[in-house]
């Protein structure tokens, strides 16, 4: 009889543990999940948009103009809470969750690329379902860090629907998330599995990358803590988070800025410590038609640490639009 190879036997088992362990093994569930009732806000709307509904927040108006809220990654409609009501001065004001995040429903996208909801790409064909549902003449779109670039993918692709971009913080550089090499790896059977529970860690880290975004994270009130705990109580949050960060990563985004001919106002924090102020102001360098406000003692999401100062910036753009 053949002599067994004891390292061989380890490899071979070790191949298959790698293998078939993520297939078989139990996984944790996904606790603290609330009905969607329990977590929705006053004047919360839904919209279905090709299967999905989309949580959306509003104010109405007589206008002609909608200002459209693109919050960032992690994010959700609360990032605006303080900034709709005086935005609502120039327009009608519409805030929603992006794919992913906040109170939209997590869905597991269709096999063919070009309906998979989290891609970038397809983000701008929510927006623009949600544009053309409000049936506005004039539309501004406003992006905080990552959402920033939602707001400039649309304006490629429709750049007469769009009249002007207030870009916050913007994420554009990089691009961030998996690199294109590493997405194989990504949508196999094993990962699809574990990836969910993997990315459940933003509950211990959550807070940690919040009081990042903040100059002085003395001023975040227990509603910001909570409000931004929400989404981790919404069914499947932990697929929706994996869906969106195999689906995003690499993008040419930044090579394609000098197109943006309409006007632009980049606004930054001074001590914005995930998108540092000086790639805001390269970014700003590189627009046609751009304005810079750069914001003393404000970090990554102005718009939530310096309302008033914020509202100041854009009241100078907006009033001097054709």
């Amino acid at each position: 009889m053949k002599k067994v190879n004891p390292l061989g036997l380890f490899i071979i088992l070790l191949l298959l543990l790698i293998v078939f362990g993520p297939l078989i093994m139990p996984l944790p569930p996904l606790g603290g999940i609330q009905q969607l009732e329990a977590l929705v806000y006053s004047d919360s709307q839904f919209m279905e948009i090709n299967g999905a509904d989309v949580h959306y927040q509003e104010i109405l108006s007589d206008s002609v103009t909608l200002i459209v809220l693109l919050h960032g990654f992690g994010s959700s409609t609360y990032s605006w809470q303080k900034v709709m009501q005086p935005f609502s001065s120039f327009g009608s004001v519409l805030a929603y969750d992006r794919t992913g995040f906040g109170l939209t429903e997590r869905v597991i996208p269709y096999k063919e690329v070009n309906t998979n909801p989290y891609l970038l790409e397809y983000q701008s064909q929510i927006l623009l379902a949600l544009i053309e549902a409000k049936k506005a003449e004039k539309i501004i779109l406003v992006g905080n860090s990552a959402g920033v670039t939602v707001a400039m993918q649309t304006a490629l692709l429709y750049p007469d629907r769009i009249v002007a971009l207030i870009l916050i913080s913007p994420a554009v550089y990089g691009s961030g998330g998996a690199p294109k090499w590493i997405k194989p790896l990504l949508n196999l059977p094993q990962m699809d599995r574990l990836g969910p529970v993997l990315v459940r860690t933003i509950r211990e880290r959550g807070l940690e990358i919040l009081e990042l975004a903040w100059s002085n994270p003395e001023k975040i009130s227990e509603e910001d803590l909570a409000n931004y705990q929400k989404p981790l109580s919404v069914d499947r949050w932990d697929v929706g988070l994996w869906e969106f960060t195999k689906a995003n990563g690499e993008n040419d985004i930044d090579s394609r800025i000098t197109e943006l001919s309409m006007p632009v106002l980049v606004i930054t924090g001074a001590d914005d410590k995930i998108i540092p102020a000086d790639q805001s102001i390269q970014f700003a360098s590189e627009l046609p038609n751009a304005s810079l406000v750069i914001l003393p003692n404000c970090g990554h999401v102005p718009q939530e640490e310096c309302p008033a100062e914020f509202m100041n910036a854009i009241d100078t753009l907006i009033n001097n639009l054709p």
